[in-house]
């Protein structure tokens, strides 16, 4: 499949089967460029006469929904300027709103502002204000998060090859459920081409394991072979 169709494809899958698989939106949304996002909106449009946004939000109830429209939604920047003091300035107020939510205790998904700023911002600035959060707060933002989707949206968009190391990692484990496992031939798929030496390298460092041994003590036969190829492939 082109890559907009199977991520139109992968999106459509995850909003039918409901709310265990919406990182699955979060991580089309946010580690895709804005044109690869555009791309896979025209072709959820052309394939399934809707649009990604509405179906989103007409599938989609509750907390979640306010964040994961705004990112299907994103079209970012893509250049590497960045204004530092305005990261600086945003990483304090998401330091507030969190802050204020757990004070309050009410979820961090009701604060428009913080939702502004993780579906606008480009990734560059992002990256920038993740730094200066840290420097503010101490910790990660990520580790900082209560709410899932919000964690890995921070995750996808400041250090995606971390994250697609967590999602290998449990879908490498055995005995998981049949949808976290299927995350491993969807990372390797559409990863194969872009950052697989990255992920590979930040794997072995967490996990004292090389991503290629692990997956050669769990995969059997051909689907092994095809996983070994794809990163072999694109460690070149």
């Amino acid at each position: 499949m082109h890559p907009w169709e199977r991520d139109a494809r992968l999106v459509r899958e995850a909003l039918k089967k409901g709310k265990p698989c919406y990182g699955v939106l979060v991580e089309i949304s946010c580690t895709r460029s804005s044109e690869e996002l555009l791309g896979a909106r025209k072709a959820y449009h052309s394939l399934f006469d809707h649009s990604i946004e509405e179906d989103v939000a007409s599938h989609i109830n509750g907390i979640d929904r306010k964040l994961l429209v705004a990112l299907v939604s994103a079209y970012r920047y893509e250049g590497s300027k960045i204004k530092d003091d305005h990261a600086k300035s945003e990483a304090k107020i998401i330091h507030n709103a969190i802050k204020d939510a757990h004070n309050k205790n009410k979820p961090i998904n009701e604060d428009d502002e913080v939702i502004r700023i993780l579906a606008t911002r480009s990734k560059p600035h992002l990256k920038a204000l993740y730094k200066h959060y840290k420097d503010i707060s101490g910790k990660n933002l990520d580790e900082d998060l209560d709410d899932i989707r919000f964690k890995e949206a921070v995750q996808c968009l400041c250090t995606p090859q971390i994250y697609f190391c967590k999602v290998l990692d449990s879908a490498l484990k055995i005995d998981v459920d049949k949808n976290t496992k299927k995350a491993l031939t969807r990372v390797i798929v559409t990863r194969a081409d872009i950052d697989i030496k990255e992920i590979k390298a930040d794997y072995n460092n967490h996990y004292g394991v090389s991503l290629q041994q692990k997956i050669e003590e769990t995969a059997k036969g051909n689907y092994k072979d095809f996983l070994l190829n794809l990163i072999a492939r694109g460690s070149n």
